[in-house]
């Protein structure tokens, strides 16, 4: 039992963990956001054009139920035991996500702009040459190439040399 607790405290204390558990935190908080962005300040506008922001019960009767039809909403048909194409939700699911993805987009976008921008990094030093007999890439320390065994001048003699 001694070896499993320590076992465990090994596992805690490891970076990654933490992270991820920051990072889910994170996420249900970014989740919350942007869900109330879309909801909160989106749809109301987009419901003043279309007139509704729910399609959830618009549907295609594709059998009646008992008793039969027509029913005044998806609740009842479904209730009547009736067969039916929801299309009404895939239009709410489709808007939502694309709503969503555009806030999710926009916020990452000024998320972007607000990190510093990363430095180049500094140019390394070369650490081959070419051999001037095959063209092959030989170490700078190199005296003899191992592709055609050429004897190679010295490396202060090379033309490329640093």
């Amino acid at each position: 039992m001694a070896t499993m607790w320590s076992e465990f405290k090994a596992f805690i204390k490891r970076g990654n963990v933490l992270d991820m558990a920051v990072g889910i935190t994170v996420g249900t908080a970014f989740t919350a956001l942007v869900k109330s962005f879309v909801n909160d300040l989106l749809m109301p506008p987009i419901s003043l054009l279309l007139g509704a922001t729910d399609f959830t019960n618009a549907f295609a009767l594709l059998k009646q139920g008992d008793p039969v039809g027509p029913y005044a909403s998806l609740a009842a048909a479904t209730e009547a035991g009736a067969t039916t194409w929801r299309y009404g939700a895939f239009i709410n699911s489709v808007v939502s996500f694309v709503l969503l993805a555009l806030a999710v987009f926009f916020v990452v976008k000024a998320a972007n702009r607000l990190m510093p921008k990363p430095k180049p990094a500094p140019p390394t030093a070369p650490t081959t040459t070419k051999c001037p007999y095959c063209l092959s890439d030989v170490p700078l320390a190199a005296t003899r190439c191992a592709f055609c065994t050429s004897d190679l001048p010295a490396a202060g003699d090379r033309e490329d040399s640093a």
